[in-house]
């Protein structure tokens, strides 16, 4: 019998499924009476939670029609696969409503293989689909299923209803419709219009087109008019009708909650001038109340906003968040402020909605409020203690069971009474994911706990040990990059005793007063400073990550790739061999890329600092056996409008997202062989006959090239990067790293006044991964930093 550790994520589902399925026919059948759904109030909460919700809601009665404020919400969960080869997508919807007594339902119908035209994404006005499908009827695949929504949470102001849903993978790519009847969108759901919405899923032979975005939203006093708003989720969409993706990922600050200290609640308490008083300060129970109305409401606000509020209905989600999904520097300030009571506070609401909105997961029953003893430690797996408090008028689901894409931290964080939650999953028939966790157990020392580093490793070592070779390439998310210029000068600087009297003026007098934060009164550049791997503090943690990651390359034959955002700008690191142990890049495990994209909607930062950057890019030895720099990617500024100095070919600050494909057009073309002459595994009629692609030419795989260093391409794949690259569009495969390589496009916006956000491609490509041919790689043993 397999150990727990050793249960996989197939496993982990196919439970999950089963148990769901059980509660929901113990649901149907306590909730009907002689074969007819009862008249009660409460039609949702018969699964397992804490609470009686808001009671009977005048004037709603069981006709009335869902109000909804906010959504609806597509997330992905995982795949599963079966002993037959065919395998099961996993996904969820949600959808906030006022309360009412009605229980939604979600129909959920396939619309056939994705038409090759442009413009499939859109649903006609009619409610017919673009397939041929009318009133869920379609004679040539699965059949229409309807799927109940449980409710996650409610309050006398909100209900969140989510609807677990799933499908067959078929042999081509294919587009799906879910619909909600009786939807009525409220005010707060400005631009939303009709019931149905359409996604797309790869063919069951197919990896994911995958979208990557990362610091979604504004800083405060930022001039957002200047910038057209988030512009940005119009190219995505353009790109999207053209081409679909299969899955969205935001790399942290999916949303900015900053203005909670500038124009929300914690004002009166920024502005507090003497540092004891404003850590002393406590978090009452009004004060929550207030933050907690504070972050529902900016989430509605800007989960509404378009066309952001359209991808996140029809491109399914992955999430993990970072410091302003909180507020901005949370976790990386000084300890004895982190531990103030307002900041733990902010803490455990900001976790509430993030589990609600961004996870589709019911949050702790309560969050952290000096008034309730209680909720200020953690009571064990489940978090803070119940509030009466807080559950009056109010219903919280609890779990019987965790999803199994978490991988979830042994101890709660030491300022959110929470424990850290990293996502795995598969991306589709050769790609997997890894999503960390940095910021639940974020200190200015430390990123994640030992333990939490274990856990996640021992993770995919099952994983990938039970896919025996599937898996050709690990997306790891680590929210910030970890192969970036180092600026510890620049640290030292601001730590040294040379701001002590600046400082000591700026209390005094006011003097250079954007230099210092409002919070603990540090240098305000220090918290994103402290935030990056790179910084002097987290050096050890990070060379025994990224060893770690290399040891999983080498045993399983897998390349790693590594998305990181957070710094405003777009850049390609790449940890590599030592050009002197002339490992060619096909068999070098330490060959991580690095893709850095940030920020889809923010403002990038000045172009002295992106300069101040690529002057930095030098060729740093991580040990004696990996080198780490940038790539010169960006051969010329988009629409050839200058963004920063001329000589500057690998930092580029101008707002940005990135594509990643499987490199081979193989693998891209509905699951079968594009090219005329491919016999192996497809048939001359151009049916796939295997699940695995035939092997492209040799000249198509990447070879190493003779660069003396990382200044220089170091494969085939990495020639001619930036706008000429085959994969500069992120539309069609390159060809170009073999028939397990990986496509790269980094789209970068070209003028912030054009409201439509037109933008201009970068491409490089990332060959494959194959230890068969390498020489022998030694062991390393790990050790606790």
């Amino acid at each position: 019998m397999a150990t727990e550790a050793e249960v996989t994520t197939a496993e982990l589902i196919d439970s999950a499924q089963n148990q769901t399925d059980a509660r929901y026919q113990q649901k149907i059948a306590s909730q009907t009476s002689n074969g007819a759904p009862q008249d009660t109030t409460h039609l949702g909460e018969t699964v397992d939670g804490i609470g009686q919700g808001p009671g009977i809601v005048n004037g709603v009665n069981s006709s009335s029609p869902l109000e909804v404020q906010c959504g609806p919400l597509l997330n992905y969960k995982g795949m599963s696969d079966s002993r037959a080869g065919t395998s099961t997508w996993h996904g969820s919807v949600l959808i906030v409503s006022k309360p009412g007594p009605s229980q939604p339902e979600l129909r959920l119908s396939y619309d056939g293989p994705r038409s090759t035209s442009s413009g499939q994404a859109d649903i006609a006005t009619n409610g017919a689909s673009a397939n041929g499908l009318q009133n869920g009827v379609h004679t040539n695949g699965p059949p229409s299923r309807t799927f109940p929504g449980v409710k996650l949470y409610e309050d006398p102001t909100k209900t969140f209803w989510r609807f677990q849903i799933d499908l067959p993978l078929q042999e081509s790519e294919s587009r799906w419709l879910y619909t909600i009847p009786n939807m009525h969108f409220t005010p707060s759901a400005s631009g939303k219009s009709g019931h149905t919405r359409a996604f797309y899923v790869p063919a069951l032979s197919e990896s994911m087109r995958i979208m990557f975005h990362s610091c979604n939203g504004f800083s405060v006093g930022t001039d957002e008019e200047y910038w057209s708003g988030p512009a940005l989720w119009q190219d995505v969409m353009r790109v999207h009708e053209r081409k679909p993706f299969h899955v969205m990922i935001g790399g942290g600050d999916q949303i900015y909650n900053d203005g909670v200290r500038a124009t929300g609640p914690l004002k009166p308490w920024t502005e507090i001038a003497n540092p004891k008083k404003r850590r002393d300060f406590p978090f009452k129970e009004d004060l929550r109340a207030q933050c907690d109305d504070y972050y529902f409401n900016n989430y509605v606000t800007w989960y509404s906003t378009e066309s952001f509020a359209t991808a996140n209905g029809q491109i399914p989600q992955i999430n993990i968040w970072d410091d302003h999904d909180i507020i901005d520097g949370f976790g990386s300030y000084t300890d004895h402020f982190m531990q103030s009571h307002v900041f733990r506070g902010i803490g455990g609401v900001a976790h509430k909605y993030y589990m609600l909105f961004q996870h589709h997961y019911p949050p702790p029953v309560s969050t952290f409020t000096t008034d309730a003893p209680q909720t200020e430690e953690s009571q064990g797996p489940e978090g803070a203690g119940a509030d009466p408090v807080q559950l009056r008028d109010t219903f919280v689901m609890k779990e019987t069971h965790e999803d199994p894409s978490w991988i979830i931290g042994s101890s709660p964080g030491p300022y959110v009474q929470e424990r850290s939650r990293s996502l795995y999953m598969q991306l589709g028939r050769r790609i997997a994911f890894v999503g960390l966790d940095a910021r639940t157990e974020r200190t200015r020392h430390q990123i994640n706990y030992p333990e939490t580093y274990d856990l996640v490793f021992q993770r995919l070592n099952t994983e990938l040990a039970h896919k025996a070779g599937q898996i050709k390439h690990l997306v790891v998310l680590l929210g910030v990059p970890i192969a970036y210029p180092r600026l510890i000068w620049l640290e030292n600087i601001l730590t040294s005793p040379i701001i002590g009297p600046i400082r000591f003026l700026n209390k005094r007098f006011g003097v250079a007063g954007g230099l210092f934060n409002h919070f603990d009164g540090q240098v305000d550049l220090l918290d994103d400073l402290d935030d990056h791997y790179t910084a002097h503090q987290h050096k050890k943690e990070r060379k025994e990550l990224v060893m770690r990651l290399q040891a999983l390359a080498a045993q399983y034959s897998v390349r790693i790739t590594i998305l990181g955002g957070d710094v405003h700008l777009a850049a390609v690191g790449r940890f590599y061999s030592n050009p002197k142990l002339d490992i060619a890049t096909e068999q070098d495990h330490r060959y991580m890329a690095n893709v850095i994209s940030s920020a889809i909607t923010n403002k990038p930062p000045p172009k002295a600092v992106a300069n101040m950057l690529a002057s930095r890019n030098k060729i740093h030895h991580m040990d004696h056996e990996t080198d780490e720099t940038l790539l010169n990617l960006f051969d010329r500024p988009p629409g050839n409008v200058p963004k920063a100095a001329a000589k500057n070919h690998c930092t580029m600050p101008s707002r940005n997202y990135a594509i990643l494909t499987e490199a081979s057009s193989i693998n891209t073309v509905n699951g079968v062989g594009s090219s005329p002459s491919a016999t192996n595994g497809v048939s001359t009629n151009g049916a796939s006959t295997s699940l695995e692609p035939p092997h492209p030419p040799a000249t198509a795989a990447s070879k190493r090239t003779a660069a003396k260093d990382g200044h220089s391409p170091l494969n085939d794949s990495e020639m001619g990067a930036g706008t000429k690259h085959a994969a500069a569009e992120g539309y069609e495969a390159s060809d170009r790293g073999g028939v397990h390589g990986l496509d790269v496009c980094i789209r970068v916006e070209i003028n912030p006044s054009d409201k439509q956000g037109h933008t201009e491609g970068y491409g490089l490509s990332i060959p494959a991964l194959d230890m068969t041919k390498a020489r022998p790689t030694p062991h390393h043993h790990f050790s606790h930093h």
